[in-house]
């Protein structure tokens, strides 16, 4: 068993955990969402845009990505607010836009996939009735969409979870950093590694918890109409 302050310290590196996955989802859902919106428009220009950046995200590894905002991205920026970002915990925003950018790409994918579910006719029948392009994305089409591709979006949250550890190669204080910490410090490998591998399934179990709760509130809201 480890002692205290250990277990302590790997804590202080789930917290990280939950925070970076929070902001990256967050961040990564709405930016599918606008995705979404553009590639179902008659813009071809923005249709080219988005498919690039969508093949791009899905083809590039994520470590790479991570590496490339880290140490790639800050360079194009003015010297003073580069040494600003360095000062403010630069690891964790520019880590937090990385996995958002990486996520955002399958989880279009995945809200596109439920859009092609829905009938044409309703988008027609709502233009008829004199909604805007935009109210019907946004009342009628697109909330159908995410109550089709909840599966999907459970495990794209799974994943995202998981694959902050990656973030952990630009010194970010998560819990995999946390438990190489702990490990090199106590030389303790299965209990330090065990302890954070039943944190890391908590974290899992609470999301896929969630994921259920939600799936069960929209087959109930569906049973009731």
């Amino acid at each position: 068993m480890l002692e205290f302050f250990y277990v302590e310290q790997l804590l202080d590196g789930m917290v990280t955990t939950i925070q970076l996955f929070a902001v990256s989802w967050v961040m990564a859902f709405t930016l599918a969402i606008l995705l979404v919106i553009i590639r179902t428009t008659n813009l071809r220009v923005c249709r080219w845009l988005v498919d690039i950046f969508v093949e791009y995200h899905r083809n590039v590894p994520l470590m790479v990505q991570v590496l490339f905002w880290y140490f790639g991205m800050p360079e194009l920026l003015p010297e003073n607010i580069r040494f600003w970002l360095y000062d403010h915990n630069a690891e964790l925003s520019l880590a937090a836009i990385a996995l958002a950018l990486g996520s955002s790409a399958y989880i279009a994918e995945d809200i596109r996939s439920g859009l092609r579910a829905i009938p044409g006719t309703q988008f027609e029948a709502a233009r008829a009735l004199g909604s805007s392009y935009l109210q019907c994305m946004r009342h009628i089409i697109v909330p159908q969409a995410l109550r089709i591709a909840i599966a999907p979006l459970i495990s794209r949250a799974l994943l995202l979870f998981k694959n902050t550890s990656v973030a952990m190669a630009i010194g970010v204080v998560e819990l995999t950093y946390q438990t190489r910490e702990v490990e090199n410090e106590t030389y303790r490998t299965f209990a330090t590694f065990g302890t954070a591998t039943v944190l890391y399934l908590c974290g899992a179990f609470l999301i896929m918890f969630i994921g259920a709760r939600i799936t069960a509130r929209f087959a109930l809201k569906k049973g009731g109409a």
